[in-house]
């Protein structure tokens, strides 16, 4: 569940690639490609950008019987890359004003919902999240939070905090880059970020930095993995959302359920996060937002 929006993808100042993104999106085309059944739960807009984007999920095997056209424009972003793939954003987003889904996806105990970033905390999205969310909830699902959570949103952070939380306190798993963390909290670290603000709402925290280590935290572990070197990045945009869908579909492979999730050893865990870096490393190879048609075997 999230938001879609068109990736216009510059390199030295020119366009070099355009491709539907947002950060659910993103994991979401992964998922579908990776031969995980999936849904989105979105929306686009009523103009050509909408309609290629609905049939670029219907191509990449997602279920778009949830994502709907709106009569707002599409939104769009330009990202600018830098020599090392890096992108900073500029967004064009029309205001939303509701979402109007008949109603809310069907959840079974062993689903995943992944949800998070700006779209899971405004406030005119508030009532589909919150009725996605209790589906899953009672249905038993994993309910995977990314936090997300930019720069250039960080001076509604006053506002937007308390959704947050609530967000982070009906999830199953929540994930952060140390970028996400710094924002947010002021601090990178992430087993103080899990000792004072995830561990009392959510046991399971996920922490990304990039090219270096992936640490996952729980109430009796703390599992660090380094990342393994790649020679050559194309592009890091979609990374953090391909090693979300990795999670996801290495959980949905292992047919492990959110009750049983914590209980889990290291060994698997470490299955877990070596298949999410592996969709993360794919993405990087690629200007596309989703790991590779042709590497998703």
């Amino acid at each position: 569940m999230g938001e879609s929006i068109l990736d216009i993808l510059f390199k030295d100042g020119q366009p070099v690639a355009a491709v539907a993104g947002g950060s659910s999106f993103n994991s979401i085309v992964s998922v579908g490609r990776a031969g995980i059944p999936c849904a989105f739960v979105g929306f686009t807009g009523n103009d050509q950008v909408g309609t290629r984007t609905i049939q670029f999920l219907q191509e990449n095997g997602v279920d778009t019987r949830y994502f709907v056209a709106s009569e707002k424009k599409s939104a769009i972003s330009l990202a600018f890359l830098d020599n090392q793939g890096n992108a900073s954003y500029s967004f064009y987003k029309p205001q939303v004003e509701h979402l109007p889904l008949d109603s809310p996806p069907v959840f079974h105990r062993g689903d995943v919902l992944l949800f998070g970033s700006f779209f899971a905390c405004q406030p005119e999205v508030r009532p589909l999240v919150d009725a996605v969310l209790r589906e899953a909830e009672t249905a038993g699902a994993i309910i995977y939070y990314d936090l997300n959570f930019r720069p250039a949103h960080q001076h509604q952070l006053p506002q937007l905090h308390d959704i947050l939380m609530e967000n982070i306190s009906r999830s199953t798993i929540v994930r952060a880059s140390d970028e996400d963390c710094r924002v947010v909290w002021g601090t990178g670290n992430p087993e103080e970020v899990y000792r004072r603000w995830i561990s009392p709402h959510c046991p399971l925290f996920v922490c990304t930095t990039g090219a270096g280590n992936v640490t996952l935290c729980t109430p009796d572990r703390i599992l660090t993995m380094p990342v393994p070197p790649l020679d050559e990045v194309v592009s890091t945009v979609g990374a953090g959302d391909s090693f979300n869908a990795g999670v996801a579909c290495a959980v949905a492979e292992l047919s492990i359920e959110a009750r049983s999730l914590l209980a889990e050893d290291g060994d698997v865990w470490r299955q877990i996060l070596h298949t999410a870096m592996r969709f993360a490393r794919l993405c990087c190879m690629s200007h596309e937002n989703y790991i590779p048609r042709e590497k998703a075997d």
